[in-house]
């Protein structure tokens, strides 16, 4: 399982460990990842994702999955989350046509 945000794309970083000595030895800055289920209003149906919690922050600040995916860049996500973001356009564009 990679360690890949699947709604912003955020990965491992790199950087040095800095002694008192001023010794620097490589090290890597990993994204706090979380395993979430989110829940579409639009599809009635909630879905797995592993997100960071900037992103978690994010999802809850645009009111939920729907929203957040309204905004989101294609390029930022991950195949499964642009599957869900295509879904539920296709579902609030039925919905729109309806009414």
């Amino acid at each position: 399982m990679s360690r890949v945000c699947e709604f912003t794309g955020k990965g491992p970083m790199t950087g040095n460990n800095v002694s008192h000595a001023n010794n620097k030895t490589k090290r890597r800055f990993l994204p706090n990842l979380n395993d979430v289920t989110l829940t579409s209003d639009t599809l009635g149906r909630s879905f797995k994702f592993r997100i960071s919690a900037a992103a978690l922050r994010t999802v809850d600040h645009r009111g939920g999955l729907d929203g957040f995916m309204a905004k989101a860049k294609d390029t930022e996500l991950s195949t499964k989350a642009q599957k869900v973001k295509k879904d539920i356009a296709k579902a609030q564009a039925e919905v729109a046509a309806t009414a």
